[in-house]
């Protein structure tokens, strides 16, 4: 279970930085940044972990414990996101660190020290220690790793809504069979990522 170890070692206002939806074929990529700013509560702590090993159900009481907590003063979080359209422009990693940037950056107050899951660091106007497997390891970066894949979920789920035939709701954008086979019947709908090759290939047949 995550800590507050890492940022104890960080001192000073230290955020935690996560991103949700690097891996799938449609739909922005989201990111959350988190900064304690008193000791986490032991109820929180308990609810706190990697976002991906958390049922759907324990995500959302986890989310809405830590809006709780902001809203009781007890940390401060933003979010940031890149656009389907955006990492079509840049790539996947760098609309990545677009996203980890705008989340960081709207944060109402400004980190000493940012911690951020992964190996590579976005530019930011502060210090960054890159920290793999960070959202099972810091408390700040599941935090954020759990605001960030509940509110891209939420998102995917609107999306759903406005183009029910590729099943969103059931994958996130994930590059299931069952999206793979809505992308090649319906060819790809402008919220699906350019550059990713099954929606190249659908793009290709659309062409003939």
């Amino acid at each position: 279970m995550p800590d507050d170890k890492l940022e104890a070692e960080a001192g000073g206002l230290v955020a935690g930085v996560d991103e949700a939806g690097r891996g799938p074929l449609a739909g922005p990529v989201l990111a959350g940044a988190v900064m304690f700013l008193a000791p986490c509560p032991e109820p929180l702590a308990a609810l706190l972990d990697d976002s991906k090993r958390l049922s759907p159900a324990a995500r959302e009481a986890a989310a809405t414990a830590i809006r709780a907590a902001a809203r009781d003063g007890l940390l401060v979080f933003a979010l940031g996101a890149a656009s389907a359209r955006e990492i079509a422009t840049h790539n996947i990693l760098a609309a990545t660190h677009i996203a980890m940037c705008r989340a960081v950056m709207r944060l109402t107050i400004r980190p000493d020290v940012v911690l951020v899951d992964g190996n590579r660091a976005p530019d930011l106007p502060c210090p960054v220690r890159c920290v793999v497997g960070g959202d099972g390891l810091s408390l700040s970066i599941a935090a954020a790793s759990i605001l960030a894949k509940t509110v891209r979920d939420a998102g995917m789920a609107k999306l759903a809504r406005a183009w029910p035939q590729y099943g969103f709701v059931r994958h996130q954008g994930y590059g299931t069979a069952l999206h793979r086979d809505a992308i090649a019947r319906h060819g790809p709908c402008p919220h699906h990522r350019r550059g990713f090759a099954p929606v190249e290939a659908a793009l290709a047949l659309q062409r003939g």
